[in-house]
């Protein structure tokens, strides 16, 4: 059979380079892979590290681009690319434009979707947005669901999707984060190799829309409040190329000590930094999967998560954006011994490394190729 992987955005890629590259090692499914581009650097940076090859590249990004813009330039790219390649399988990821617009152009070709990371729901259709409605929409449309928990696969079974059609597989997420931290990894960044070994560093990182304004402001506020009192810490922030986060970070935090600004990283040294550091602070979805795998507790940044599983283990805090609540949450766990292990050391939900191996193996079973069934990931 044919399998189409399509993704554009790093986050995407980071997930789906491992299932890509499992595809790969089985003759029986001829694999292509297409680029929308949504995002275009940090994108190229993913499929270098992980050697991916590229069949099509949309190369839709513009400067300001809009969502209509995304929309509009991947549902109109692809179909040219489908006609022509025909595929049994559209694969795609989460929750992007790209996500939602790639599976509503399969679907105008009747060609299957599997959704990889399917059934995620805050419940809140504008948080985070547009994530939340991608999600939704994506699953409408979809076949197969590759859903990372148990709690993603009841999501799904409440929205009436056939029972037969959804396989737990974890989330592959993990799979590469295994297969790029190294204990003995040497940043280039001189900033960072300069930090001394005896300093704590907490990771920050933001960038959502609903956070963008005053709220970030908090957030940073809250920062300069933890290096000033809890004197053995280091923050590492790499900072969002959203010039509305840039404005904000130079205003609150450009030239307070103890606070190392840097440009956005690679994927290979930012796991690598996850797994130095202490605490890690985000509003991030990724790294509140991610960092649990790495023992390291997280203070998400938002009010609502489509990731409850973490929190109900302990991993991961909501703290949302109050500068009094971070600040708060954050210097307990820095000064109280007890609270930061029950933290660092609670179950991690969402993956065992093997994630990537079931989504495939799954393919060729719902497809008759193997009589195979794959496992069910299950927490341990």
């Amino acid at each position: 059979m044919k399998v189409m992987a399509i993704f554009g955005t790093r986050p995407e890629a980071i997930k789906m380079a491992p299932v890509v590259r499992e595809l790969l090692k089985h003759p029986e499914i001829e694999t292509k892979v297409c680029l929308t581009a949504q995002h275009r650097e940090m994108l190229d940076q993913v499929v270098d590290l992980f050697q991916l090859p590229v069949d099509y590249d949309l190369d839709i990004m513009k400067q300001g681009q809009s969502l209509y813009d995304i929309t509009d330039r991947v549902l109109l790219g692809l179909k040219e690319v489908l006609e022509k390649e025909k595929p049994d399988l559209v694969l795609v990821h989460g929750d992007t434009t790209t996500t939602f617009s790639a599976t509503l152009a399969a679907f105008y070709q009747q060609i299957d979707v599997g959704h990889v990371e399917a059934g995620l729901r805050t419940g809140n259709m504008y948080s985070p947005f547009p994530e939340e409605a991608n999600r939704r929409l994506t699953s409408v449309l979809t076949t197969l669901h590759f859903a990372p928990t148990e709690t993603a696969r009841q999501n799904l079974l409440k929205e009436n999707q056939k029972d037969d059609h959804i396989f737990t597989v974890g989330n592959s997420v993990i799979d590469a984060l295994l297969a790029t931290v190294k204990k003995d990894y040497v940043f280039e960044d001189k900033e960072l190799q300069d930090i001394e070994e005896h300093k704590r560093i907490i990771l920050v990182t933001t960038h959502r829309r609903e956070n963008l304004g005053e709220p970030m402001r908090n957030v940073y506020r809250a920062l300069r409040r933890l290096v000033e009192t809890v004197p053995d810490t280091e923050v590492v922030f790499p900072v969002h190329r959203n010039p509305l986060v840039r404005q904000a970070v130079k205003e609150v935090l450009d030239g307070v000590p103890g606070i190392h600004l840097v440009d956005p990283m690679e994927y290979e040294p930012f796991t690598n930094l996850m797994a130095r550091s202490a605490i890690i602070l985000t509003d991030s979805g990724g790294i509140q999967e991610e960092a649990p795998s790495l023992g390291k507790p997280v203070l998400v940044l938002r009010d609502t998560t489509e990731r409850p599983e973490a929190v109900a283990s302990g991993t991961v805090k909501l703290v949302g954006t109050d500068e009094d609540k971070v600040y708060n949450t954050a210097y307990k766990l820095l000064t109280d011994e007890k609270a930061y292990k029950e933290m660092a050391e609670s179950i991690n939900p969402y993956g065992d490394g093997h994630t990537s191996e079931r989504i495939v193996q799954a393919i060729l079973y719902f497809y008759g190729i193997s009589e195979k069934k794959p496992s069910v990931f299950i927490a341990r």
